[in-house]
């Protein structure tokens, strides 16, 4: 039954494939030969030929559903795999789809809070308030008085998704397989990536601990406000959360009509980016206008709101520092440090020139310096750094990636908001200020005086730890030179058996030469006496060598 169903779906994507001329992508590939036999198959003719290749294949995703979808968004973000032009249109894509019935959504919150839903809510909306592929959201009030907003996962969702990823799984490996393109873009890994994200976003759980988790980060700042989790009430497939009220940070001309100060607005949402990756190396990696509001109570001092933190990016301490050296080093166009930063990351291999590559940084980064400063961008800066890095063997990491897509979505949505915006004007002050807090002789002193109370508890202890150190230094000096010796025994062993070895087989041709040479060529006895003689002598110094 699986197999008639991935089978009966691969039929469906290669119809919508074929309808909105999609097999142009294979063009000058090895795949090219299978097009006459993808056209057989889908039975149907190319359409929508007046639209560029990058409409088409928005209308194609949409039409395949959820999942495709969301596959297409998440391709949107990696400018350092697609061309511009499938990069923008895969970022329009609409991730509305019917809500599923108030009865089946009734039923899954009671079945998953094991209680009857006026038990736990005096009211709650049938009509949900938004409704997308893996969830959809209703909104209502608790027992208690507060409003919130129920996020319910949508049924059957998982099993479509598992069979969707299987089947486009297969479609990557034979892509990958088959063509160049394939082998350079490595879709396998992206379906793989895109597997994890999803797997995440079908557990509220996980976004309720991010959720939590994030709010605790800004729970001292004006900047940003999360809105609380209600544990009490969340389980796998059911997150009940505050209900905000904000303005939708895509509505700009009712932010206008508000008095709302752009200027301000766009340079918190810098502010904001920038300490979730450097300070708390934790940042909301969705952050797409769908997911912002604005606190505008204080127009003249807006702030942000963030809700569906379903996925979430990390940064290690070491990409942290990499990451802050390589802004600075880009706006000082010092691509030797660029080219040096990469590779003692270990995002380059070592083995790569350090001059060739800052080579192509320079020839790729240079241009972008013809413009004004306002209008240099950091995301592209990001992707121009990826696409020439990944001609040198990178493998682009996943949180660098998400901190990409994310630098992305600020950044656009930034120069939305106010056009003039300067992103380095902000991003500066702050990495410069961080870099040195963080790495900078006060941080050296503030470090060793944290430590400096361990240091001297364990003061004492030191010379029994060197006298330890020694003993087991000796201790293994010892025991190697016994190694050694044993080695050195066992060639000597080795040896010896081998001479023991060829004596022995010298003296078995003796004896069987004496006994079976003819007689014409044995034409005196002294000879085979010799032989005998030559053949005892062999084998009394085999025993004795």
């Amino acid at each position: 039954m699986k197999r008639f169903f991935n089978l009966r779906r691969a039929f469906v994507i290669n119809r919508v494939l074929v309808r909105y001329g999609l097999h142009e992508f294979f063009k000058d590939t090895r795949i090219q030969r299978y097009v006459p036999l993808m056209k057989l198959f889908a039975m149907t003719q190319s359409a929508h030929s007046d639209l560029g290749r990058g409409e088409r294949l928005n209308l194609a995703l949409t039409e395949l559903g959820p999942i495709f979808v969301k596959l297409g968004q998440m391709l949107s973000t990696r400018r350092d795999l697609l061309e511009d032009d499938l990069a923008v249109s895969l970022s329009k894509l609409q991730d509305n789809v019917e809500p599923f019935s108030d009865s089946i959504a009734l039923e899954t919150v009671e079945q998953q809070l094991k209680q009857p839903i006026d038990k736990v809510f005096s009211t709650f909306e049938s009509q949900p308030m938004a409704s997308a592929s893996v969830a959809q959201v209703h909104s209502a009030e608790l027992l208690s008085g507060e409003s919130v907003v129920v996020k319910i996962i949508r049924p059957g969702i998982k099993r479509k998704i598992i069979a969707d990823l299987k089947l486009l799984k297969l479609l990557a490996e034979w892509f990958e397989s088959v063509s160049e393109i394939g082998r350079r873009i490595h879709p396998v890994q992206i379906v793989t990536d895109y597997q994890a994200s999803l797997f995440n976003e079908l557990d509220l759980q996980i976004e309720a601990a991010n959720t939590t988790q994030l709010k605790r980060n800004f729970d001292d700042s004006t900047l940003l406000y999360v809105p609380n989790v209600y544990w009490e009430h969340c389980r796998e497939r059911v997150m009940v959360q505050e209900k905000i009220s904000g303005v939708p940070i895509g509505d700009i001309e009712r932010l206008k009509q508000l008095n709302v100060n752009m200027k301000a607005l766009a340079h918190t949402g810098v502010e904001i980016f920038f300490t979730q990756v450097f300070r708390d190396s934790y940042f909301h990696a969705d952050m797409h206008p769908g997911n912002i509001f604005v606190n505008v109570d204080n127009p003249d001092n807006p702030s942000y709101i963030a809700i569906d933190c379903g996925i979430m990016g990390t940064l290690t301490e070491s990409d942290k520092r990499y990451l802050a050296q390589n802004f600075v080093a880009f706006f000082n166009r010092d691509y030797r440090q660029i080219a040096e930063l990469h590779i003692q990351s270990g995002w380059v291999s070592d083995r790569v020139s350090v001059e060739a590559f800052e080579s192509a940084i320079r020839t790729a980064c240079e241009p972008i310096f013809g413009k004004a400063l306002a209008e240099i961008s950091f995301g592209h800066f990001l992707v121009q750094l990826f696409q020439t890095a990944r001609r040198f063997e990178i493998e682009v990491q996943p949180q660098l990636v998400l901190l990409q897509k994310t630098l992305l979505y600020i950044e656009g949505l930034g120069r939305q908001l106010y056009p003039e915006l300067d992103l380095w004007e902000t991003a500066q002050p702050f990495l410069t200020k961080w870099l040195a807090d963080t790495y900078g002789p006060k941080a050296a002193f503030s470090k060793i005086k944290q430590k400096a109370p361990k240091w001297l508890e364990q003061l004492p202890e030191i010379p029994d730890k060197v006298a330890e150190f020694l003993d087991k230094s000796q201790q293994s000096s010892a025991q190697q030179a016994s190694l050694i010796d044993a080695i050195d025994s066992l060639k000597l062993s080795q040896t010896k058996s081998g001479k023991r070895i060829r004596w022995a087989l010298l003296g078995l041709t003796c004896m069987l030469a004496s006994l079976t040479a003819s007689p014409e060529w044995l034409a005196t006895e002294w000879v085979k006496g010799i032989l005998v003689g030559l053949s005892l002598t062999s084998f009394v110094v085999s025993f004795t060598a």
